[in-house]
């Protein structure tokens, strides 16, 4: 049982390359990207320096990890998972699912430090710009809209354009979450966020609820119809 216990343990252990990654956010949020030394990462990661160069070419390649990897990054990873997939014909709950990650996500430490980071450093460093548009914009919305695109093509949702009944659904999460994690002294309770939440769910998805025949035909462009989606 104790041989079990152990092995377990180990699989849960953070891999070097993931210390690596965690102990550089914490780094750069404290010191800045150019006041971060590889010795000092080193030194906190508990290795020699130039091990650090066995899994990483240098600072820089640390910090384009860290935006592939963390912060809206991980959000769209999210979706591409199997319990996002299922949800493929239930919008209600896809948004809902969604959002609750969001909560999740703006209430690690990681995600602070990691806007703190991107915020300083997105425009200093090269190839760092393209690649936090990439991953904040265009992956993440490429798949939101791809999901929103199925929800009306399966007439599930009634929209003209999924493209901008995504950006509506994101522009919506990212206000909740200036206003209960980034403009006040501290966060929002969770149940005041959960709140906020629900009524903006429940707000969105009456405006693209899919109605009958009559009632699309009365709120849509002449020649739309039920459940066709416009090109991005």
């Amino acid at each position: 049982m104790a041989v079990h216990t152990s092995s377990a343990a180990e699989a849960a252990a953070p891999t070097t390359r993931e210390r690596i990654l965690n102990e550089a956010l914490n780094l750069f949020a404290q010191s800045g990207y150019g006041g971060a030394s590889m010795r000092e990462l080193a030194r906190r990661v508990g290795i020699r320096e130039s091990s650090l160069y066995n899994h990483f070419s240098g600072k820089a390649a640390i910090l384009e990890a860290i935006v592939s990897e963390h912060g809206p990054a991980s959000s769209a990873s999210r979706l591409e998972e199997p319990r996002y997939k299922q949800l493929a014909r239930q919008p209600a709950a896809f948004c809902r699912q969604f959002a609750l990650d969001l909560v999740e996500q703006w209430s690690d430490p990681r995600e602070h430090q990691f806007q703190k980071v991107i915020t300083a450093e997105r425009n200093r460093v090269p190839g760092i710009r393209a690649k936090f548009a990439d991953h904040f914009y265009a992956r993440e919305q490429s798949m939101m809209t791809d999901y929103f695109r199925g929800f009306a093509l399966a007439g599930l949702v009634s929209t003209p354009d999924p493209r901008e009944t995504a950006r509506l659904f994101a522009a919506g999460l990212i206000y909740i979450r200036l206003e209960h994690y980034v403009m006040g002294a501290t966060p929002s309770p969770r149940p005041k966020v959960i709140e906020a939440i629900d009524r903006y769910l429940a707000f969105f998805l009456s405006l693209i609820a899919a109605g009958t025949e009559d009632d699309n035909k009365k709120r849509k462009p002449k020649g739309e119809t039920r459940g066709k989606a416009a090109p991005d």
